[in-house]
């Protein structure tokens, strides 16, 4: 069993992969942690890797072709990042949809608990500054895909197994209903424990 999850930034992808991977026994794979460390090794935003990664392609050439590997030797793992549905075809594809401005929320209240653990942008000060660059992190996101796969329709839900919009809902709530929904309708029938 592969399941990648994709989604839009702030819907809690993280914490849902977190869940996943233990809640089923599964490896964890966490591609924009493997994007947020090349960009620090670089002295990088991961605004500016992305800006550079329209120009050179690198930046995504690498953790894609890790993450095809992954698809193409090894099985029972939960995969996070947004062209996994796309490199690894067999994975059961998730995607967790938000507002713009929710998931912008999301990020800002995290960064004033933990700055250490993001660096999409230098120094943000303010919600209005998170929200510019979720929105310019995504439009470079489909800029790079569109080059570099033709592939630009990341957020369309067309691409997905099932979505799940989290605009509304707590972290605890969403995890709850995306591990129930994979528990009916991913878990091989040896494998239930209901």
């Amino acid at each position: 069993m592969i399941i990648s999850i994709s989604g839009k930034p702030g819907s809690g992808k993280s914490s849902v992969a977190e869940a996943i991977a233990r809640e089923f026994g599964l490896k964890r794979y966490y591609i924009g942690g493997l994007r947020r460390e090349m960009a620090r090794q670089r002295g990088l935003t991961l605004e500016d890797l992305n800006r550079l990664g329209e120009r050179e392609d690198f930046t995504d050439r690498e953790v894609d072709e890790y993450q095809k590997k992954l698809g193409e030797t090894e099985d029972n793992f939960v995969i996070e990042g947004r062209t996994s549905f796309f490199l690894i075809p067999r994975s059961y594809k998730i995607f967790l949809d938000i507002e713009v401005e929710e998931g912008a929320k999301r990020i800002w209240k995290d960064l004033q608990i933990h700055p250490e653990k993001r660096n999409e942008m230098a120094n943000p000060k303010s919600l209005a500054d998170v929200i510019a660059s979720v929105k310019n992190r995504m439009a470079s996101d489909e800029r790079r895909y569109q080059k570099y796969y033709n592939k630009s329709d990341i957020f369309n839900p067309k691409n997905y197994d099932y979505i799940l919009d989290t605009t509304k809902i707590g972290k605890e709530e969403e995890i709850k209903i995306v591990i129930e929904h994979i528990r009916k309708n991913v878990v091989p029938r040896e494998k239930r424990s209901d």
